[in-house]
C-alpha cells in the first residue's frame, strides 16, 4: 500500500509541475515549494486544485503509515 501512495504522489508532483509550467513557463520543481513567489500561480484555481490533491495524498499517506505502525 505504501508503494501505491508513493507512486500516486510522484505522479501528482509531475502533474503539478506540468500545470505550473503552463502558467509560468520555465518554472522548476523547487519553485513549487514557494508558489506564493509567483502571483499567477497563487491565484490560479487549477494550480491550487492540483496542489490540494497532492496535499491530500501526502496527508493520506501519513495517516496510513501512522495506522500501520500502531497496528
Amino acid at each position: 500500500m505504501e508503494s501505491i501512495f508513493d507512486d500516486l504522489i510522484k505522479l501528482q508532483k509531475k502533474r503539478l509541475l506540468i500545470c505550473a509550467q503552463r502558467i509560468v513557463p520555465g518554472i522548476i520543481e523547487d519553485d513549487l515549494l514557494q508558489p506564493n513567489d509567483f502571483p499567477s500561480l497563487e491565484l490560479h484555481p487549477h494550480f491550487r486544485y492540483e496542489e490540494g490533491v497532492l496535499e491530500g495524498l501526502l496527508t493520506a499517506r501519513m495517516a496510513y503509515l501512522s495506522l500501520a505502525k500502531s497496528s
